[in-house]
């Protein structure tokens, strides 16, 4: 079993943490912070049936960083031996006042640490064998073959498992932890068309905190097989400009491109389309995004942040309005506010922002009803490429969906492009579904926006 750092008090890591520190400020050091992860993931991949790959890792960092005035540096180790940390608290100082200051540099003050710890139910405690693991992939996979015909080969199933460990402490005498897992089945099935020999590829997946919780391996594998066999047959059409729908999967895109251009490191860099545009209206009145760091068994909730400040629920758009940025307290302090709670921290790197659950709040529409609104459009369900420019909001991507006729979905499409610019995308959001499901840490319900332009032949 892990170790336990719900109690970080009696815990070895606690004492560690502690040590460490204070050999930090002997040196001189007159702020530091480290971060102690450890994890223990098991990953099986199944192709017909066979086992393709089973990757097993166990894993233990810490990462220190030390502040001298305006100066700092950051270092890791996974020898957590005394004579390691030793070594690495010395090479850490010395690398610290060789850099050059930043005057924006240095920890959140002592007022601002979390003092609460709730219960976000990020753990289960129900361990999976190897063999399990292997059994649940190989049930996903097999399901998705017995549910057409037409599904002929694999690009295989997967099962993974994590559990995780992270404690956090700095000079101030800060000191929080948590644990948490995941749980995690998918599967990519490939399809043929007998009669024109053409085949397709899609996937499906589930991911969950909570074991009990994941979608079962059946379920999993029939929903890949339908989403696979439903692209066969895929047309191309003209280049127009028409109504584009979302689906949930693809519009998370749009909130991943969002999540970038309202980090507090892309607007103080001048690298961002919404720049000085708190307060303003940037979207449809349909559109409310809340980013909440606090959600029951959220894949990216967690009690603090990277930095040790607690985390929250922050309304980034309310109708349509740009009411919060997400920040640390760096690019807070570039931008002359306050952190919001959304320090991301790998082991050994500095904080940077990031988004914890960020979402799309549902509206009244279900699915069906937003394609019934279109005589003609375009719904969707894959994107490709990475053209988006966030500096301009500029938009163009390769897509992969399906024609809609008359409110009916009336055959696949491949190989078009969709472009248009995020502001204005945003702005014209005309209907939002009531179809919100997390699988992942972004997630959004169906969206439809008023016209994009869609070049195909």
């Amino acid at each position: 079993m892990m170790t336990d750092l719900t109690k970080p008090q009696g815990d070895r890591f606690a004492e560690v943490a502690a040590a460490v520190l204070k050999r930090a400020k002997a040196l001189g050091a007159t702020e530091a912070d480290l971060l102690v992860a450890e994890g223990d993931s098991v990953s099986v991949q199944v192709r017909l049936s066979q086992v393709d790959r089973l990757s097993k890792a166990r894993e233990k960092m810490l990462g220190l960083r030390v502040f001298f005035g305006k100066r700092s540096a950051s270092s890791s180790t996974s020898d957590l031996s005394k004579a390691s940390l030793d070594r690495l608290v010395q090479d850490t100082c010395r690398l610290a006042q060789a850099v050059v200051e930043d005057h924006s540099s240095g920890l959140p003050s002592a007022d601002q640490m979390a003092t609460d710890y709730p219960d976000l139910d990020l753990q289960d405690n129900r361990r999976l064998s190897v063999e399990e693991e292997i059994d649940l992939a190989r049930r996903t996979e097999q399901s998705a073959f017995s549910a057409d015909s037409r599904v002929t080969n694999s690009e295989g199933a997967e099962c993974s498992v994590g559990y995780g460990s992270i404690l956090l402490a700095n000079s101030h005498g800060f000191m929080g932890s948590y644990t948490s897992s995941s749980y995690s089945l998918s599967v990519s099935p490939i399809a043929l068309d007998s009669k024109s020999g053409g085949m397709q590829r899609d996937f499906w997946y589930s991911v969950k905190r909570k074991f009990h919780q994941l979608d079962s391996p059946e379920h999993v594998g029939l929903e890949a097989a339908r989403r696979t066999v439903r692209r066969l047959g895929s047309q191309q059409i003209s280049t127009q400009e028409i109504p584009v729908v979302f689906d949930p999967e693809t519009a998370k895109g749009l909130l991943g491109h969002l999540s970038s251009a309202v980090s507090g490191y892309s607007l103080y860099k001048g690298a961002s389309f919404l720049m000085g545009q708190l307060g303003q209206s940037i979207a449809s009145d349909m559109v409310t995004v809340v980013d909440d760091g606090r959600l029951p068994g959220g894949l990216g909730s967690r009690p603090f942040d990277g930095e040790g400040l607690s985390t929250r629920k922050t309304m980034v758009i309310d109708k349509g309005v740009l009411t919060s940025y997400l920040l640390d307290t760096y690019s807070g302090g570039k931008l002359g506010m306050a952190s919001t709670g959304n320090a991301s921290r790998s082991v050994g790197e500095n904080p940077a922002v990031g988004a914890t659950n960020l979402f799309l709040s549902p509206g009244s529409y279900s699915p069906e009803d937003i394609l019934k609104s279109m005589k003609r459009g375009l719904l969707v369900t894959d994107l490709i490429g990475f053209g988006v420019n966030l500096v301009t909001g500029d938009y163009s991507r390769g897509a992969v969906g399906f024609w809609v006729e008359n409110g009916e979905i009336a055959y696949p499409v491949e190989e078009v492009t969709i472009a248009g610019n995020l502001q204005q995308m945003l702005k014209d959001i005309e209907m939002v579904g009531n179809d919100l499901e997390f699988r992942g840490r972004l997630a959004s319900p169906t969206v439809k926006i008023r016209k994009m332009m869609v070049a195909g032949h």
